[in-house]
């Protein structure tokens, strides 16, 4: 049985009650369909992760074989070499997007596939195997951030979820339960003053029916 909450047994404390409990099972409806929703975002969250995850990794893998074709073929050290010449800067900008009133991560990459020219090594000393390496781990690079944003939109999600389950069983099981026996202590506390009051008028009447 839940813990009464600490009352006086009148009509006023009735009323206080009762308008607590109607705004409790509110929330709990409120909440009940906000936690729903979040179930369904979160689920159709995770099942586009797992589509780009499985395309991120297909794309990683080309990029691991063409660069190793790319070693093959122009060796390791140029291959190394060639890497450091290359521009490795990339803008990321960070933004904050409104989901169900849940504050998501935004990533927005710069320009991450690029032309050979604009790579910064020399087409000279080096083979189309590295352009080839280079654009397929580019485009890699992308999927994996596409992924990452999907990742942390999955975890506030399910943070959020979380919480509200929290309040939503806190209201579930134990303020609403709590409002309830309260209700109906009262409730059964001004009966018993009623039946008790009535006795008590049905006395003082006989008593002074007797003196007449």
């Amino acid at each position: 049985m839940a813990a009464r909450v600490s009352i006086s047994p009148n009509r006023m404390e009735l009323m206080k009650v009762k308008n607590r409990l109607a705004l409790a099972e509110k929330g709990y409806d409120l909440l009940k369909e906000k936690m729903d929703a979040l179930v369904m975002e979160l689920l159709n969250t995770l099942r586009i992760i797992q589509k780009s995850k499985a395309e991120a990794m297909a794309q990683l893998k080309r990029g691991y074989e063409a660069l190793s074709s790319c070693m093959a073929v122009l060796g390791t050290f140029e291959t190394v070499q060639a890497a450091g010449e290359t521009k490795k800067e990339l803008t990321i900008d960070v933004s904050v997007r409104n989901i169900m009133g849940i504050e998501i991560p935004t990533i927005q990459a710069g320009e991450i596939e690029r032309n050979a020219l604009a790579r910064g090594y020399s087409l000279h000393t080096t083979s189309s195997y590295l352009d080839i390496a280079a654009r397929e781990m580019e485009r890699a690079t992308k999927l994996l951030i596409e992924l990452a944003e999907l990742e942390i939109t999955a975890f506030a999600l399910a943070h959020e979820l979380e919480k509200t389950k929290r309040r939503v069983n806190a209201l579930e099981y134990i303020l609403i339960p709590r409002l309830r026996e309260s209700m109906n202590f009262i409730m059964m506390r001004l009966d018993e003053m009623e039946r008790e009051n009535f006795t008590r008028l049905k006395r003082i009447k006989a008593i002074l029916e007797k003196r007449e």
